[in-house]
């Protein structure tokens, strides 16, 4: 069906138009309760990723102690409040991305980065196994200079350590985050509401720093 999608993230001048209104979704989360849109705790801390299809990518957050909330959606193109089939034409720039907001004095941002960074391939540019296209690439949308920092360390750790396994290079987009558009409600903790469903991430194998 999507045959002729671009094998680059499209510029804004190529992007779909998209919409002014927000995409209806879910808006407690399926397996805690808790408002996927807020309001957050005071205190907590708010990171976005990309690791491929963002089903498994989601589940895999939402069951760490010190995570309050997860969502997925669509970030870092163009196109606002894209739908899940306009996203994966590859023609809005968007990555499919996971929203995990978390507790800090629970769990730390390293911890949440280890988790990242072997839980997937970050080395295999716009693709993640199977699933190839731009909105399968690994990306990481930060919301703070701090943020922005700790992840960069991090990604320079893990490349040392992909080097030392004669491993790629890391691929992965690093960038102050831009808007979160939520995904349908479907789409919202879908691994919970559909246990045998589609998961389709894969670590390299190769562990951080100290783990």
């Amino acid at each position: 069906m999507f045959m002729t999608k671009p094998s680059h993230v499209v510029s804004q001048s190529e992007a779909l138009p998209g919409r002014e209104d927000e995409l209806p979704t879910a808006s407690h989360h399926f397996v805690n309760g808790n408002p996927l849109k807020g309001p957050y705790p005071a205190g907590n801390e708010m990171l976005y990723v990309g690791m491929g299809c963002f089903w498994g990518a989601e589940r895999l957050f939402w069951q760490l102690d010190g995570v309050w909330v997860t969502a997925v959606g669509y970030q870092g193109g163009h196109t606002p409040n894209p739908t899940y089939h306009e996203t994966c034409t590859g023609k809005t720039g968007h990555t499919e991305a996971v929203l995990i907001n978390f507790d800090p004095k629970v769990i730390t941002l390293e911890e949440i980065l280890r988790k990242f960074w072997e839980e997937h391939d970050p080395t295999q540019g716009m693709r993640q196994g199977n699933d190839r296209g731009t909105q399968y690439r690994s990306a990481i949308y930060t919301t703070s200079p701090e943020q922005l920092a700790a992840v960069e360390r991090s990604r320079d750790q893990f490349q040392a350590q992909l080097d030392k396994a004669n491993m790629g290079r890391i691929t992965t987009e690093i960038a102050p985050a831009a808007p979160f558009y939520f995904a349908e409600d479907y789409h919202q903790q879908y691994l919970a509401k559909n246990p045998g469903g589609y998961c389709g991430l894969k670590g390299t194998g190769v562990t951080c720093a100290g783990a």
